[in-house]
């Protein structure tokens, strides 16, 4: 009977250790930098391509980059597939095992941990933005460019929700608490691979300011998202409530911009 409750609680909460992850914490790292970087020239140039074949300028492309609703949501889906798949042609070169990253099948529980997460992650967020504001006068007025216009309406605004709320998720917890994480763990202390995971994950959130420096709210936002999704990770096995969790953030964010603030 033991035995088979053991099995049992096995097949819930899959394995988290580094059984089935063939690469370490630089090749991670490394790929991982090299699959962003190919992945957005890929994007862009498919773009611009694109745009000589219809006679048009290279700023003309640029332009559909920054105004076009369209464009943009073409330019993140491609984006965001090739991460996917070049983290899988990755783990595949490597012989790793996809389950190892936490590709499991889902459950049924996987539907009400993004919501535990929430509310751990919102007041800590809270909390030390709070405290930052007050201890080191950390602005928090500051303006981040998502890439769509807070003007967009109509059937535009669902490929803006596709965008920001159901593509990242997928493709950003894959590359980051799934590739990046088991291969950090593999070789670092658990806590190590969550700073560090945190710290990359938060870097390019810094990067998108709108009005030039650095993004402090963003990273420290993400940095703070980033622990809790990598709690979700090892409290789960499985990416998936990552992905829900990830996903409600970015739909409270998509609705505070797109719904509420400016449409009421």
């Amino acid at each position: 009977m033991s035995k088979e409750i053991s099995k049992n609680t096995e097949q819930t909460v899959p394995s988290t250790t580094t059984d089935g992850i063939t690469w370490g914490p630089w090749s991670a790292i490394i790929t991982l930098l090299v699959i962003f970087f190919i992945e957005s020239l890929i994007a862009t140039l498919a773009i611009v391509i694109y745009a000589a074949l219809k006679s048009q300028s290279v700023s003309v492309a640029t332009n559909w980059l920054s105004n076009s609703v369209s464009w943009e949501f073409w330019y993140t889906l491609l984006a965001e597939t090739l991460t996917v798949v070049g983290v899988m042609t990755f783990i595949r070169y490597k012989k790793g095992n996809w389950r190892a990253i936490g590709l499991y099948r889902p459950k049924k529980e996987d539907l009400a941990w993004p919501f535990i997460g929430l509310l751990i992650y919102y007041p800590i967020y809270l909390i030390v933005v709070s405290v930052l504001a007050t201890a080191v006068k950390l602005n928090l007025n500051q303006q981040q460019n998502i890439g769509f216009s807070q003007s967009t309406t109509g059937w535009p605004l669902i490929l803006v929700f596709i965008s920001l709320v159901i593509l990242p998720p997928i493709a950003e917890e894959i590359a980051f608490r799934g590739f990046l994480y088991s291969g950090l763990k593999k070789s670092l202390p658990k806590i190590w691979a969550v700073i560090l995971t945190g710290v990359i994950f938060a870097i390019p959130h810094a990067l998108e300011s709108q009005n030039g420096g650095l993004l402090w709210v963003a990273a420290i936002d993400t940095f703070i998202l980033s622990a809790v999704l990598c709690w979700l990770r090892e409290k789960t096995g499985r990416l998936y409530a990552g992905m829900g969790l990830h996903a409600l953030k970015n739909f409270i964010a998509f609705a505070s911009i797109f719904l509420i603030q400016y449409h009421f």
